[in-house]
């Protein structure tokens, strides 16, 4: 099979999907590789590491897409390459298709087999979403501390405190993966941690594991409660494949004291509050309701070496078992595959996402 990799060609995306050495062995098992030039530049990984590893080299964006029978991404299609995918070709990356109804018929009208990282589930785990889960949840706690500074517009609250003068508050909605490592960032600093959850397993694991952090079942009343000394607020909310549900309204925002920082990781599914639009890296912040929002829609772009080679380790063995046996009989072999298809043949596979477009769902022929 021919495997295509693309230059990232969204705004500040410098992640690439497939690691030099990922290529490497997709080749030694026969298959070819075609990867665009300066595809790893960003990740620090330049041409020379792909040619060393046998790819091969295209200096056309297209030339990518018209090559390759199974593209492997970072980020959903832009709408210039929309018109590049075709019916027969699957493409494999993050494509969070509730948050945007344009994309999902872009795709469905290139009868492209969509396969979406953050859908494909084991044992309820989304276990391609979560390491860029882990980076933005502990990344959270980066940025929400440099924007709580007074220069940028915060409160002027340090998270961690000093002897003799109380830490931050900190508030997590959700205590998933981006949840739990935000939580221990901001334990780790020396904040004040609340964690808001509704699965009472997952409360007791959370309780045991972060020892300093407390849990607080998740409801409306706890949360208002608890905005008006909120410094930090952190929104790690998911229901894998639906958009993000609105937990804080634009009422409830103004609770909370002005130049404090909600960090809102659910941008990517539409966000958690009624406030939150994305926003980019290299103008990450507004204010709303004298909340400064960070809405940044690809945080882990930012670590993009980090971010790649996590995300490497989580997909390689699905490109190998799409690359080495097609699509059905890889779904045989590895079922988890199937809740990862969004769309295939013109058609809306994922309920999820039907159900938040209203649009006509079709079950997997097989």
């Amino acid at each position: 099979m021919i495997i295509g990799v693309p230059k990232e060609i969204k705004h500040q995306e410098y992640r690439v999907a497939l690691l030099p050495s990922a290529a490497y062995q997709l080749i030694k098992r026969g298959h070819q590789v075609v990867v665009e030039r300066n595809a790893g530049v960003g990740t620090g990984y330049p041409d020379a590491d792909y040619e060393q590893a046998g790819a091969q080299l295209v200096s056309e964006h297209k030339a990518v897409f018209e090559k390759a029978d199974l593209i492997v991404k970072v980020k959903e299609p832009q709408e210039s390459e929309l018109p590049l995918l075709r019916p027969g070709q699957i493409l494999f990356t993050y494509l969070h298709l509730a948050a945007s109804k344009s994309l999902t018929e872009g795709l469905l009208k290139s009868g492209v087999t969509g396969i979406a990282y953050e859908t494909v589930e084991v044992n309820r785990r989304l276990p391609l979403l979560e390491p860029m889960s882990e980076i933005a949840g502990r990344m959270s706690v980066l940025v929400g501390g440099y924007f709580l500074a007074k220069h940028n517009q915060g409160v002027g609250v340090l998270l961690g405190g000093v002897p003799g003068v109380l830490p931050g508050r900190v508030v997590v909605i959700g205590g998933g993966a981006s949840g739990i490592n935000a939580a221990r960032m901001a334990t780790g600093l020396g904040a004040d941690v609340t964690v808001l959850e509704v699965d009472l397993e997952r409360m007791r694991f959370l309780d045991i594991t972060l020892h300093t952090a407390h849990t607080l079942y998740s409801s409306e009343a706890h949360l208002t409660d608890l905005l008006p000394t909120v410094d930090l607020l952190i929104g790690a909310v998911l229901v894998p494949g639906a958009k993000a549900p609105k937990l804080i309204s634009r009422s409830m925002l103004r609770k909370m004291k002005p130049g404090s920082v909600l960090v809102d990781i659910a941008i990517d599914q539409g966000g958690c509050a009624e406030t939150s639009r994305p926003t980019t890296h290299d103008n990450p912040t507004y204010i709303e309701e004298g909340v400064v929002h960070y809405c940044v829609a690809n945080m882990p772009g930012a670590y993009a070496r980090t971010a790649t080679q996590a995300l490497t380790n989580v997909t390689y063995r699905y490109i190998e078992q799409l690359a080495d046996l097609g699509l059905k009989e890889a779904c045989l072999k590895q079922p988890s595959l199937v809740s990862g298809i969004n769309v295939m043949d013109g058609k809306l596979t994922h309920k999820v996402v039907a159900d938040a477009h209203g649009m006509k769902y079709e079950a997997l022929p097989f």
